[in-house]
């Protein structure tokens, strides 16, 4: 049940409701077990005459609706109280995918060729129009601001990582990519590197660094992105660089270590895909783009100073925070405007309208597709990937083996930011699960319905 259930008494009714029940965890008072919120601020109440008394799920799973029981009365009512919620409270953990399956498509197939259909009927007898940028070869100037935003965001966001993680310990396993935010690594046997099988699953932790809490996904840099694919024999001839700097460059950031071709005039098509480029001669010198804030750039480990004061330790946090929001939108709103491709097979990203053919494709059975890539779109997670960690409650004490399904998860910069003192932003908090009461003992747990 994702929605919170709440009984409020009614002065008018002659059958008192139930009063809310009691826990013997940890939470405060307002706090139910097992994840029921009991809170009036956020209820509404509406009163329905001449309705049969039952328990009934709201629209869509979110909201919950009250009814007694129609056994335990012995007369009519003549009023039902139905309460709603439409805050989510609980949700379940991203989905893990088989490395023996294809990753879903973020639109299905058959939705794709309806759409196509559609489209061809609308434009069937109708001129043809102009190619929009970014096809035509041109910049959506409207998000230049916005890939300017998400680099500095980006630069930020790894410098404010590496000061944090000198004072929020981050432990990571020496035979697997899991990590886990705490001073002692969670107690769940859930690893899979190698000689798992003599440890029983049992992580061995061991310090890390900040690759891996912001995981650099890596692309090929293109210096025409209208150019031609990239083919596989030279894959080690084109250099790769962070796919989310590849996408802000493609939308318009100029940086020097990294040229390309930026064109002033649309192409013209000469053949279903072929074009050249228009003649620029006649233009002007190019300007160059005023910046509102200067490129910042990315510390050596040995610049990193740790925060001093606690206040300055959730200043910082506050501040990653906010970055990380800023780079997630922000890349949402890029990849909304130039194309982003992802192999279904392999975690592998390619930043332009048609994926390289590099054929170094390692998943599963990549044999059979001589090690192709399967190109898709690709969605937010495939270029900025969240790592999900656990959840440490509240009363900061250790995670334990047997209590797994009480304890919530949560991006692992969102988890070190709200360690370090952070306000946790009300989208992660389905997640965290910050309204489940965990028990106190296995016992206790067991009682649970």
């Amino acid at each position: 049940m994702t929605g919170a259930l709440a009984m409020m008494p009614s002065t008018s009714s002659p059958y008192p409701l139930l009063a809310p029940p009691t826990c013997s965890s940890r939470l405060p008072p307002l706090r139910c077990f097992v994840g029921l919120r009991w809170s009036a601020p956020r209820i509404q109440v509406r009163e329905y005459p001449d309705a049969v008394a039952g328990i009934a799920k709201g629209a869509g799973g979110r909201g919950g609706r009250f009814r007694a029981p129609a056994s335990s009365i012995s007369q009519p009512c003549s009023r039902t109280i139905i309460i709603t919620n439409e805050h989510v409270q609980n949700a379940d953990f991203p989905p893990n995918y088989s490395k023996r399956e294809k990753k879903p498509f973020p639109i299905p197939v058959l939705e794709l060729r309806r759409r196509a259909k559609e489209r061809a009927k609308k434009a069937e007898g109708k001129p043809k129009r102009s190619l929009p940028p970014p096809k035509n070869g041109m910049l959506i100037k409207r998000l230049i601001p916005v890939a300017y935003k998400v680099y500095n965001a980006r630069i930020l966001l790894i410098n404010n990582l590496k000061r944090l993680m000198k004072v929020i310990p981050v432990k990571g396993c020496k035979h697997c990519s899991e990590i886990h935010v705490g001073s002692v690594g969670h107690p769940f046997r859930t690893c899979k590197g190698m000689s798992s099988d003599k440890r029983r699953g049992q992580h061995d932790w061991g310090g890390t660094l900040v690759e891996a809490v912001f995981v650099p996904v890596e692309a090929y840099h293109l210096e025409d992105r209208l150019g031609k694919r990239i083919p596989h024999d030279q894959r080690f001839a084109v250099p790769r660089i962070p796919a989310l700097v590849e996408l802000c460059i493609q939308a318009g950031v100029n940086l020097p270590e990294y040229p390309t071709k930026r064109r002033r005039k649309p192409i013209i098509k000469i053949g279903k895909n072929e074009f050249v480029d228009a003649n620029e001669d006649d233009l002007p010198d190019p300007e160059p783009y005023k910046l509102e804030h200067p490129i910042l750039e990315e510390l050596n480990d040995n610049e990193i100073i740790a925060p001093a004061s606690p206040e300055e330790i959730v200043a910082l946090a506050e501040e990653t925070l906010e970055a990380w929001e800023v780079v997630r939108d922000g890349a949402l709103k890029l990849m909304k405007g130039y194309a982003v491709r992802v192999c279904g097979y392999c975690p592998e990203v390619h930043i332009g309208a048609s994926g390289h053919k590099a054929r170094n494709c390692g998943a599963f059975k990549h044999q059979q597709r001589n090690g192709q890539h399967g190109w898709q779109a690709a969605v937010l997670d495939d270029l900025i990937p969240p790592r999900y960690v656990w959840h440490l409650p509240e009363s900061g004490e250790e995670l334990q083996r047997d209590l797994k399904s009480f304890y919530g998860q949560a991006p692992a910069i969102v988890e070190i930011c709200v360690q370090a003192g952070a306000k946790v932003p009300e989208k992660y908090k389905a997640t965290m699960r910050l309204d489940i009461g965990i028990p106190t003992s296995l016992r206790e747990a067991e009682m649970v319905v």
